[in-house]
């Protein structure tokens, strides 16, 4: 089957509008089940697959996702490229709520999750590199969708990948903008290496849905909010109108293809 994107879909995204043909696959992996059913339909004469990360409802925890089994399963319907879409908060002083960026760094501040195929027993221990942990092209591709649709697009940037599902308090987050971070979220790891271990482009479209705990446009955490004042119907609200942009943004990168 040739697919020529996948798209993981973060909170406030658990479908993906537009899609034509749409038919609904169940597939089991080596892995377990991945997060939901695979929907992959037409946009144009591209074939689209498109996965919601967090279930359909929204129902899987970001430490809870089975990350390999996501990842597995694109594999097997042959994905070749990933665009996953990510809630985040922004730490940096020009990532307000409502911007969109596509990061080029991450590091990751998870821990106890299955974060590599190599886990499986019997498999071959991978060494891959991940010094640039999103693939470039695709990065560029997403960037010059957006040049072209006047839909702005952060360049760059160093995702945060956390724990979760609980929200970082202040302290940690003073500590992520020490450590060079400007987007905290909780599910950039280990869905980027996995990918990377299994030869699929792979790069992360960044939903700012809110700013992370004691930063805001004053900047630098000087006037600190408490975490309470971190609202999650906010952040919903947020993710409903950036949300709106990415099917446009992907049927531009799509575009891009036949050029």
């Amino acid at each position: 089957m040739r697919i020529d994107l996948a798209v993981i879909g973060g909170s406030g995204l658990y479908q993906f509008e537009g899609l034509q043909n749409a038919q609904r696959q169940t597939l089991d992996t080596p892995y377990g089940a991945p997060s939901a059913a695979l929907v992959i339909g037409t946009l144009g004469d591209h074939r689209v697959a498109f996965l919601a990360r967090h279930g359909e409802h929204h129902e899987i925890a970001p430490h809870r996702v089975n990350y390999r089994a996501n990842i597995h399963a694109l594999q097997q319907i042959g994905a070749r490229r990933i665009i996953a879409v990510n809630a985040v908060g922004g730490i940096r002083n020009d990532l307000a709520p409502r911007t969109l960026a596509v990061p080029a760094q991450l590091i990751d501040y998870t821990h106890g999750r299955l974060s590599s195929f190599s886990d499986h027993p019997g498999s071959t221990v991978e060494h891959v590199d991940f010094s640039e942990p999103y693939t470039a092209s695709l990065r560029q591709s997403l960037l010059a969708a957006g040049r072209q649709l006047g839909i702005a697009l952060v360049d760059g940037g160093c995702y945060a990948a956390t724990q979760g599902p609980r929200l970082e308090t202040i302290a940690e987050v003073q500590r992520l903008r020490r450590d060079g971070c400007d987007l905290v979220g909780m599910t950039g790891m280990p869905e980027a290496v996995l990918a990377r271990e299994l030869g699929i482009d792979y790069a992360a479209l960044c939903l700012v849905a809110n700013w992370a705990a004691g930063c805001g446009a004053a900047g630098g955490g000087d006037t600190a909010s408490s975490p309470s004042a971190i609202s999650i119907d906010e952040i919903f609200a947020i993710l409903k109108e950036c949300t709106s942009k990415v099917p446009a943004l992907i049927r531009a990168v799509l575009a891009l293809d036949r050029r």
